[in-house]
């Protein structure tokens, strides 16, 4: 198991992240506002030089304006082969 903080998953999740910041029409500012963290938080984990674990990437989500459920489906959908 690759346990890399650059792994193509990670990566892709940190995309995934960006993406819906994007999307939700928020700054790294406005996040780092709702998470209550500095703006360089939000900037480490997009750009994959910090690692969230469960609980903050379920904060982060919800200030987002999404779900940690929708999220990881956007990462593993469903309906793919495993």
């Amino acid at each position: 198991m690759d346990k890399s903080i650059h792994s193509a998953e990670y990566r892709r999740l940190c995309a995934i992240l960006r993406e819906l910041r994007l999307e939700a029409v928020l700054t790294q500012v406005q996040v780092a506002e709702r998470l209550d963290e500095p703006q360089s938080f939000v900037s480490k984990y997009e750009a994959g030089e910090r690692r969230l674990d469960v609980v903050e990437l379920r904060q982060v989500t919800t200030a987002l304006g999404t779900t940690l459920w929708a999220t990881l489906e956007q990462l593993w959908p469903t309906n793919a082969p495993t």
